[in-house]
């Protein structure tokens, strides 16, 4: 028998999710920051000023209030705290998990189609859904930025020797080109390029290195990791959470990574940490990694050891370096050509 307890759990989980669900209609049509603009206003008056639909509006401002992302203000509804938190513009802004929540659930479905028939269509599945992929970049910016800043900057000696040097800083799969941005406003003696498999990502990069005045330094392009081709050695050359997915091809990337580089660059590869045991998923913070790997299994891909990694740096000559930040769950690991 189901006991009470289990199905208050089950319950719990679903309202979870339930609520991030609400929240990525909020973020996705801009109604939270919005309403911060607005500081109270009717369904009616927020529908019109987001340009969006009043039926739905309406809809959405109750299913937002029933789960705290709302407060009533007399006739007209206002942020609560929480729902300021899902500003995109909000510091340490909360919208990595609206959009992880939606994006999880279409690939549990993909993942639940194909586990019959083994189809494993590749990275396509990530723009099936529209509203989604516009939010890919802004999610992973969300997500690793605050640890990129805080842990990881300060701890990878490469960063600074690049700094110091200058010259090209290649990102391979730069998403919307948070990674770049935050090495090039450090350092003004470096260039960067980013490459993309998504148009949408690259438009994102560019449109925000103009932003931030770093359009000079920083440029994109739309091409396949796979096999990029550089007009100059490169200082610094990452993969950011990229790897696991041109790991098929790792011969012919990893001999490509180690004739690019200059004397003295570095390649910085950013992967999950699997664990060696399988009881390591049990673990909190790997929880979401184990759900992940599933789905990188839709697009072809498999979550990588790092002593993996290691050994491939070395086999084209890098001297490698395995670096553990977030508990051990996120592995850095610097190959650099001596």
């Amino acid at each position: 028998m189901i006991s009470d307890e289990q199905r208050r759990e089950a319950i719990q989980q679903l309202q979870g999710a339930m609520a991030l669900e609400v929240a990525f209609v909020g973020v996705a049509n801009s109604l939270f920051s919005v309403l911060a603009r607005l500081g109270a206003a009717s369904p009616a008056t927020l529908a019109r000023e987001a340009g969006a639909d009043e039926g739905y509006v309406t809809r959405w401002c109750d299913a937002a209030f029933a789960f705290g992302y709302l407060e009533e203000r007399g006739d007209e509804l206002a942020l609560s705290d929480l729902g300021g938190a899902f500003r995109p513009e909000a510091p340490g802004t909360l919208v990595p998990f609206a959009v992880q929540s939606i994006l999880g659930a279409h690939m549990a479905e993909r993942a639940a189609a194909f586990t019959r028939t083994g189809e494993r269509p590749g990275e396509v599945v990530l723009a099936e859904r529209e509203t989604v992929l516009r939010w890919f970049g802004p999610m992973l910016e969300g997500q690793f930025s605050p640890l990129f800043e805080r842990e990881i900057l300060p701890a990878i000696p490469a960063f600074g020797a690049a700094g110091e040097r200058g010259g090209l800083v290649v990102d391979l799969g730069c998403g919307n080109g948070w990674y770049l941005r935050a090495l090039a406003a450090r350092w003004p003696r470096l260039r960067g390029l980013g490459l993309d498999g998504f148009s949408e990502n690259i438009r994102q990069a560019e449109e925000r290195a103009r932003q931030s005045g770093l359009a000079d330094r920083l440029s994109f392009r739309e091409g396949d990791i796979h096999a990029f081709a550089l007009d100059e050695p490169a200082s610094l050359i990452s993969l950011n959470r990229a790897l696991h997915h041109v790991w098929n091809e790792k011969a012919r990337l990893f001999a490509l990574l180690a004739r690019s580089l200059a004397p003295g660059g570095a390649a910085v590869i950013w992967e999950p940490a699997w664990p060696s045991q399988r009881t390591g998923l049990r673990e909190i913070g790997r929880r979401a990694m184990a759900f992940q790997n599933l789905s990188e299994h839709v697009q072809g891909n498999h979550f990588l050891r790092p002593e993996e990694i290691e050994a491939a740096l070395r086999s084209v000559g890098l001297t490698p370096r395995v670096h553990l930040f977030a508990g051990g769950n996120e592995a850095v690991v610097v190959g650099t050509r001596e």
